[in-house]
């Protein structure tokens, strides 16, 4: 297939025009910045770049954000080459792990994924990838870690309390009911809270509904101008590995769009009951780290958050039935006590710097060595492929905007991007 090798890693992931929360790619650049391997991304947003047909890379790194939905963000083309890419060492990253768990187990079966990273905690491994797959190269991973862009971020941009307009932030949107209790925590704890927050002198900035996200750089200044933020461990109740819960799902919500979680949860009856908590999947989010950089004092229903937070060390505890909501609102009003959680946040999670992204891609790379792999010396034609890949997916950018913004003589300038693509593909490097 390919007859030029790269000693490297392609990375696949997937990343949308439009602003999407900066984790995404903080992830994905933290391989090229860190690794001791010569890296090359590939966003399969803008298709397949037909050099790869010519190209065989000792490794390939396939990132959560190509399976966040179903279908995944890899189109035919990029599957055929998955499955011609023989001899390369794959490695995949998982988020969401919960639904489509059979399309997961037979996508890593049929492409031959050699390792995963997975949120799967590793008692449970064996309920989840052991039974359902032959893999059995796994490796527990938080969804995300530092990077250096958010602490210098976080530097420029933090202020003191007294300077910031917002007592309480909150962003968060509801989850589907085949997700199980702990997903609906999401929702009921900013309605709870806001509930009972009614005539108290507090300026609250919290919204549950789609239209109020908060996307890209923004992101980080509404937090910065929250003196506290509400929050719940991420993840769900329900590891709905056999698609039987979804199933059920589908067919209530046919019929009732307008139900709520508890009329779903008599509905579902027993097959509800008998998927709630089977395989533990809540978790430390990226939200948690963003929160500490910032420094801005955490509110959270109580939970394990991966033993990487302790109640009234890092965090005031919130009771998820509320009992203590005037506790908690006295503490927030305690300057003092804020300034303590948030300085031991901001040392154990940032400053210690045991969860940056620079420690991860170390260890990243020292599996990747002891499965016999060695960064080293490139072949020639190395800097030809970064330029032409680099060059391709900045033409494929502009076609993407023009696809969605309507205007006149759009038609013919979408025409001509074609005819300039068809022309560059052409002058593949390495002829």
């Amino acid at each position: 297939m390919n007859n030029h090798h790269l000693n490297g890693i392609l990375l696949l992931y997937h990343h949308p025009i439009f602003p999407s929360p900066p984790t995404i790619m903080e992830h994905v650049n933290a391989f090229e910045r860190h690794s001791r391997f010569k890296v090359w991304k590939v966003n399969t947003e803008f298709g397949f770049p037909k050099v790869l047909d010519r190209l065989q890379f000792q490794i390939i790194v396939l990132h959560y954000s190509l399976f966040g939905s179903w279908p995944y963000r890899l189109d035919e083309r990029f599957c055929d080459y998955l499955q011609r890419s023989v001899s390369s060492y794959k490695t995949a990253f998982f988020q969401d792990e919960y639904r489509f768990c059979q399309q997961r187990f037979s996508f890593i079966n049929q492409y031959d994924v050699n390792h995963i990273y997975t949120r799967v905690r590793p008692a449970y491994l064996k309920d989840v990838y052991h039974k359902y797959t032959r893999l059995r190269k796994l490796t527990y991973t938080l969804a995300g870690y530092v990077s250096d862009d958010l602490i210098e971020k976080a530097q420029r941009i933090t202020l003191p309390p007294r300077r910031r307009k917002i007592d309480i932030g909150y962003r968060a949107y509801g989850l589907p009911f085949y997700m199980g209790k702990g997903a609906q925590e999401k929702i009921e704890i900013a309605t709870g809270f806001c509930e009972r927050a009614r005539g108290l002198d507090l300026k609250l900035d919290i919204e549950t509904s789609v239209q109020h996200r908060i996307h890209g750089k923004a992101w980080h200044q509404f937090l910065a101008n929250c003196r506290a933020c509400l929050g719940v461990e991420g993840g769900v109740s329900i590891f709905d590995l056999e698609g039987v819960v979804y199933a059920e799902w589908e067919r209530i919500i046919a019929s009732n769009p307008t139900i709520t979680f508890a009329e779903f949860q008599q509905m579902a009856g027993e097959i509800l009951q008998a998927w709630e908590n089977n395989i533990p999947y809540r978790s430390f989010t990226p939200r948690h780290f963003e929160a500490a950089a910032l420094r801005v004092c955490q509110i959270l229903f109580e939970g394990e958050y991966s033993g990487m937070m302790q109640p009234m060390v890092h965090y005031i505890p919130l009771k998820r039935d509320l009992s203590n909501f005037d506790d908690v609102i006295r503490m927030f009003k305690d300057e003092a006590l804020r300034r303590e959680l948030t300085g031991n946040a901001y040392r154990d999670l940032i400053a210690s710097g045991q969860y940056s992204y620079r420690r991860f891609i170390e260890s990243f790379d020292d599996r990747l060595m002891k499965a016999g792999l060695q960064p080293g010396a490139a072949v020639d034609g190395v800097d030809e492929v970064t330029l032409f890949l680099n060059r391709w997916q900045s033409l494929q950018r502009p076609k993407k905007f023009l696809r969605y913004y309507p205007f006149p003589g759009r038609r013919k300038l979408v025409s001509f991007y074609k005819r300039l693509l068809k022309l560059y593909q052409r002058e593949v490097p390495l002829s």
